[in-house]
């Protein structure tokens, strides 16, 4: 679908759903459900990357708030390097986007790393200063819950990633504390595929930015993701499978 043809996002927001999207908003609202991961009076910050995944997170968190009465508190933060920086066009659409779901978004300048880092600048590197900005962040916002954009497909790479490639069973976590605790990261959209994510931004009018990535197409990730698919032909809930064998 081209963009002139993609629909407003506002009508979202007016309620006009439709049904895959109703879905999509109450299987989040499952898995924050069933794994306990959000409660009445929790300060939530989103981390956003601009990617597709972020923002329907995003769209997915503000309108369960709606619905519920639990209320929690919603704040956003993007992480912009400045050696790869959004263009500056989508900072007041992302602004935009995020003041429509009443949700606060600030948009904050790093570097991605030192620039006396002698370490060769890999994933593990970017991934790792980007979650010190977060939980320094959120320290200061004092929230306790930091809401990361992964879905189900993000769990299945992730988890062959590490045993394939690590000989390890360590998947990614629905919940993981940090500091004893004190600070937990959670993944409401576990439960949901990355196509559905992936239709919500073709079918919508979602400001979605990439922020560029030396290692995007070249990455292990990258290159598991059409293993994933070609398994998913062959067992359409192959995805599902690999979830509840850890997580049943």
């Amino acid at each position: 679908m081209s963009s002139d043809e993609r629909k407003d996002y506002r009508e979202l927001l007016d309620g006009k759903l439709p049904p895959w999207v109703l879905r999509f908003v109450k299987l989040t609202g499952k898995a924050i459900n069933r794994y306990g991961m959000i409660k009445k009076g929790d300060n939530v910050l989103l981390a956003v990357s601009g990617g597709k995944d972020s923002l329907a997170l995003a769209l997915a968190l503000s309108l369960r708030r709606k619905w519920i009465k639990d209320r929690y508190g919603l704040t956003a933060l993007m992480i912009n390097w400045v050696e790869h920086p959004i263009p500056e066009e989508y900072r007041s659409l992302l602004k935009e986007y995020f003041s429509s779901l009443d949700i606060e978004l600030e948009i904050l300048d790093e570097r991605q790393f030192a620039s006396n880092n002698e370490e060769e600048y890999n994933c593990y590197i970017c991934s790792r200063n980007r979650r010190k900005i977060l939980f320094e962040y959120a320290q200061k916002k004092g929230a306790t819950l930091i809401a990361m954009g992964h879905h189900l497909d993000d769990f299945v790479e992730t988890a062959l990633m590490n045993q394939c490639f690590h000989s390890k069973l360590a998947p990614m976590k629905c919940v993981q504390d940090f500091f004893d605790g004190k600070l937990k990261v959670i993944r409401p959209m576990i439960l949901v595929h990355e196509s559905v994510t992936k239709r919500l931004a073709n079918e919508y009018d979602l400001p979605v930015v990439k922020p560029v990535c030396p290692y995007d197409q070249t990455n292990i990730r990258s290159k598991l993701k059409p293993i994933v698919k070609e398994i998913s032909r062959i067992n359409p809930l192959s995805r599902e499978h690999i979830f509840n064998s850890f997580n049943g």
